[in-house]
């Protein structure tokens, strides 16, 4: 990777001055100009910076680092390894606190991690290879053997999805050929667009959120998404209390 290229993408990408990254990296837009024209060499030190100021994820800071000829500056550890043990109990809580909602954590290409036995109600039906650990949540939600027959507004719903996988083409690719064209809207869309999903329970409306670690100083742990559903109305909100209550061990 050229390093000066590879600076200037991801600074013009994020619509950034040059004088106005040199203002936050605490240097002057005439260095920052020879930075990115090769003319000059940064030390790492204001790679790091540059990096910083940009909010660039960790996995691009470790790539403009090594662009740059520097040792990356932050870990890339495997969910198993015994450094992120407290990071993987603090999700099995997360997880059973949210029940009797459904919630996934996925990493950053969206495949699976962990879920909560409240996600079994809406992967109702799915093929096994969809659901099986290590699957890919977006194919699950989107492919006519996933959830997507049971999607009620399936074309709007799909969009949300689509939109985030500006950094997986390939994936985005194939699944913007499950998804039908979506009609423009005709009124008002409220203040969410639901998932409206068939069940053994009826339909379910949910809404969802989307949270991360923060502060996470390693790569894996800055990727990871937990994706909580969350109830629309009433009804489904005594759907899946009930669908929780006679699921087997509950009953």
């Amino acid at each position: 990777m050229d390093f000066p290229s590879a600076l200037r993408e991801r600074r013009t990408r994020r619509r950034v001055s040059q004088l106005d990254l040199a203002l936050k990296a605490g240097t002057t837009q005439r260095h920052l100009s020879f930075i990115e024209s090769g003319r000059s060499v940064p030390g790492r030190n204001m790679v790091v910076r540059l990096a910083e100021s940009l909010e660039l994820p960790l996995r691009e800071r470790n790539e403009l680092l090594l662009a740059a000829g520097y040792a990356p500056a932050y870990a890339e550890s495997s969910l198993d390894d015994p450094v992120l043990a407290p990071v993987r109990a603090a999700i099995d809580h997360i997880l059973r606190g949210h029940e009797p909602y459904p919630a996934v954590v996925v990493d950053r290409r969206g495949d699976l991690v962990a879920a909560n036995s409240a996600f079994d109600l809406i992967t109702e039906g799915a093929a096994a290879e969809l659901v099986a650990p290590g699957a890919n949540a977006y194919r699950l939600a989107l492919h006519p053997d996933g959830l997507a027959p049971r999607i009620r507004n399936l074309a709007e719903w799909a969009r949300h999805i689509l939109v985030r996988l500006d950094h997986l083409p390939e994936l985005r690719d194939e699944l913007t050929q499950y998804v039908p064209e979506l009609e423009p809207s005709a009124g008002q869309l409220g203040f969410a667009v639901p998932l409206r999903l068939a069940s053994s329970y009826g339909e379910l409306r949910l809404m969802t959120t989307v949270t991360t670690f923060a502060t996470a100083v390693d790569v894996t742990l800055a990727e990871l998404k937990l994706e909580a559903f969350l109830p629309a109305d009433p009804a489904t909100a005594d759907a899946l209390r009930l669908a929780a209550a006679q699921a087997p061990g509950q009953r």
